[in-house]
């Protein structure tokens, strides 16, 4: 799909370039999007998935291919936001589903699937005593910090700006108008001492801290282990329910990052990747807490959920978990991650344009400025025009990731790719370097 590029003297010129090129390469796309548009808000119902000009609209994926309606195939960077670890069409991950097909859908009772998934979480990640399952990651984080609330007897939960748990907790930039009206606190991630005394001047009113242990839409932002022991020295000090948001992260390593830093939280709400490829949710940790739900007792709190253990869902978490996501396989994909995020680092010192690729493991955030990346405001000295050109010339060039720089790497992946996205983002970098350094708007 790639076309000859101009050299272009300016940012804005080179993305009016960029644009021109994307629009004519994906008629059959843009002509969607607009019909869609007719019954859809923005052709949309799922806001990350839009880009302007118009995204691209898939069609089909197997491995680590996508692709679309205009007959275009790209490497799929973007990992269904780390939703899509398996790939597409895992072979091993459609057999358990077809298999529990061929034993109905909706079966209105508990089945063979659910509890040998529970076992396989609680087995894995440390602060699982018990576990109970949902349908996404928003609503694995609403459960958590609803228990927390319930348990404790107290309101107001402690977030971190630039936070995402899901689509009714967004605290980047103020926050969304459409969160769920919880009384919050929020601090600012990566600042112990800051987040240290706001727990002591508020431990009376609070009920959870909520924190992702990496910030993944905050731009790929890992939490020191200082700033995240703060967080649990202040919880066990107060009585706050520390949950870590994994929902990302805890493919970072066989037990999510609460393994790797050895900082247990008190509950962890889970989602994307770990139901294979299906919609899914959970939240668990420890007994006392996650035994408030045990329906034999008379005090119990209710929690329902028509597709809380879809049949589909639970057979292809527990063949991922099981027999594709080993301790082996997690090892693996991350240090591709790690080795992939230091080559493109590497391309950013030798050609000496400003980038910086941040995030830990297969989850990688790409910044092109020379600011160091500690808190999610640091991001703003990537200009959004840089963005939008790099999200567009390597879409044209085959490769598919977000418009905000996110990537997450899906099992499928070879070596082959990770050196044909290196050295395409060397290329960008050294085509469009001097624009990148000086950002300027006009010749």
């Amino acid at each position: 799909m790639q076309q000859n590029v101009t050299r272009n003297l300016s940012l804005d010129a080179a993305v009016e370039d960029a644009e021109r090129r994307y629009v004519a390469a994906n008629p059959n796309s843009q002509a969607r999007f607009e019909e869609a548009c007719r019954t859809m808000p923005g052709a949309n119902t799922r806001s990350v998935l839009f880009y302007d000009p118009f995204p691209v609209t898939m069609t089909s994926g197997d491995g680590a291919t996508l692709r679309d309606l205009d007959g275009h195939s790209y490497t799929d960077f973007l990992g269904e936001y780390t939703a899509g670890l398996y790939g597409h069409s895992n072979p091993i991950i459609l057999d358990a589903v077809r298999k529990a097909l061929d034993g109905g859908v909706v079966l209105g009772g508990p089945n063979q699937y659910e509890s040998r998934l529970a076992e396989l979480m609680c087995a894995r990640f440390p602060s699982l005593d018990m576990v109970r399952f949902c349908n996404s990651g928003t609503e694995a984080n609403l459960m958590a910090i609803s228990l927390a609330r319930a348990a404790t007897g107290r309101s107001q939960i402690m977030v971190f700006e630039g936070g995402y748990h899901g689509g009714v907790f967004y605290y980047g930039h103020g926050g969304s108008p459409i969160n769920a009206p919880f009384p919050t606190l929020v601090g600012t991630y990566n600042d112990p001492q800051g987040a240290a005394d706001l727990i002591r001047e508020n431990a009376d009113d609070l009920a959870a801290i909520i924190v992702e242990p990496m910030l993944g839409s905050g731009g790929g932002i890992p939490g020191s282990p200082e700033f995240l022991q703060a967080l649990r020295d202040g919880a066990d000090a107060y009585g706050i329910v520390l949950i870590f948001d994994e929902v990302m992260t805890s493919r970072l390593a066989p037990g999510g990052l609460q393994e790797k830093l050895g900082i247990i939280p008190d509950l962890t709400a889970f989602g994307k990747y770990l139901g294979g490829g299906m919609t899914f949710g959970a939240f668990g940790g420890r007994a006392d807490l996650m035994g408030r739900f045990d329906p034999r007792r008379a005090d119990a709190f209710p929690h329902s959920g028509t597709y809380n253990n879809n049949v589909l869902t639970m057979a292809a978490g527990v063949a991922g978990l099981s027999e594709v996501f080993t301790a082996e396989a997690a090892a693996s994909l991350n240090g591709a991650g790690d080795r992939l995020r230091e080559r493109m680092n590497e391309a950013g010192r030798r050609t000496g344009a400003p980038a910086l690729v941040t995030g830990a493991g297969s989850i990688l955030g790409i910044h092109f400025q020379d600011k160091p990346v500690h808190r999610p405001d640091d991001t703003e000295a990537t200009p959004a025009a840089a963005r939008k050109l790099f999200h567009l010339e390597m879409n044209l060039r085959g490769f598919y990731l977000a418009r905000r720089g996110f990537m997450s790497l899906c099992l499928p992946l070879t070596d082959r790719d990770y050196d044909r996205f290196s050295d395409a983002f060397g290329e960008f970098l050294e085509t469009y370097g001097d624009l990148l350094r000086d950002g300027r708007q006009a010749p």
